[in-house]
């Protein structure tokens, strides 16, 4: 298989790339250069931001590929864009987009066919709210490659490499020991995808043909949040103890959920929204989760290798809880 992948050098990008290297496919990297591409791939620079001229090392040589995968998550103009200029040059689209498209509250257990935000449209070059982002590029793809584009709704994704923190500050936290406040209930379920399950599904996937759209996540309490920061504790090696607190003295000693404490939502709509979603349909289509420990024992193996810091996106916020604020809850 010749794989375009737009991107490749980050997190789920990067997840996708190692997986097409390892299968012996020819990879084309398209990203702009702010890192390393990986050996053994074709690399092309642009910046999908500047419309035409950012694209132009896509548009000389007339190369094609069979299968192409985007990641984008900014404003969908720049998926059009790319859609467009390879729609007669590329076999499949598959866009890398969420289940923030979906109309919020999502109920728990709704799949694909729940309703979704309103207003996205393709042609949105600015700032744009990331959920009507990810739907505005769903509307790109399927606008360029109709029956051709597979749009894979990922949930919370989590594993090596992740650059937005959430496990790794976790992984961090524990690590340096000591008491750590933990959010209940620790029976609490939590759904998810390791960038690397994703990555592979999605090559089989695209290599197979799929279309439309599919809820690419674990099944809901594939893990709890009690087993995972067990795990944590257990790979560091750490003598940190988990101090479990209840959500309501969480929340009134202004905890936020999901930033302060990645990855916890407390009981209700937004946790039956993140974490007990709709996954059938994918795991028909042969998605495979892997086991919880095995992603937090490969994270922290990860981040280890890098000093134990690690990548930041910049355009999302760093995570984890003032250390202030973790003392006065510790002190209640």
């Amino acid at each position: 298989m010749r794989l375009l992948m737009l991107g490749g050098t980050e997190f789920v990008g990067r997840a996708v790339t190692d997986a097409a290297l390892e299968r012996g496919w020819q990879v084309t990297v398209f990203h702009r250069g702010h890192h390393a591409p990986p050996p053994g791939v074709r690399a092309l620079t642009g910046d999908r931001t500047a419309g035409a001229a950012g694209l132009a090392a896509l548009a000389d040589g007339g190369a094609t590929w069979d299968l192409v995968v985007d990641t984008w998550s900014g404003a969908p103009a720049a998926v059009r864009d790319a859609a467009r200029l390879l729609t007669g040059r590329a076999g499949h689209y598959t866009y890398v987009s969420s289940r923030s498209v979906y109309a919020y509250p999502t109920p728990a257990g709704l799949g694909e066919d729940s309703p979704l935000l309103a207003g996205a449209s393709p042609d949105e070059g600015g700032d744009v709210p990331y959920g009507q982002a990810k739907r505005g590029g769903e509307l790109a793809a399927l606008d360029a490659f109709g029956d051709r584009a597979l749009l894979a709704r990922a949930g919370l994704i989590i594993g090596p490499g992740e650059n937005v923190g959430r496990l790794p500050w976790w992984l961090s936290r524990i690590a340096r020991g000591g008491p750590v406040i933990a959010p209940g209930p620790r029976t609490a379920g939590l759904q998810y995808i390791d960038a690397r399950d994703l990555a592979r599904w999605l090559l089989d996937a695209a290599a197979r043909g799929l279309n439309g759209p599919y809820d690419t996540v674990s099944r809901p309490g594939h893990t709890t949040m009690g087993e995972l920061l067990d795990a944590c504790v257990a790979v560091t090696a750490s003598d940190a103890e988990l101090r479990w607190t209840g959500p309501d003295i969480l929340l009134a000693a202004g905890a936020e959920p999901w930033s302060d404490l990645p990855i916890w939502l407390p009981p209700g709509e937004l946790h039956d929204t993140m974490h007990r979603g709709g996954h059938a349909k994918a795991h028909a289509a042969g998605l495979r989760c892997r086991p919880a420990g095995e992603t937090v024992a490969d994270t922290w193996t990860w981040l280890s290798e890098r000093g134990g810091v690690a990548p930041q996106r910049p355009d999302r916020p760093a995570v984890g809880l003032d250390p202030r604020l973790e003392a006065k809850l510790l002190a209640l």
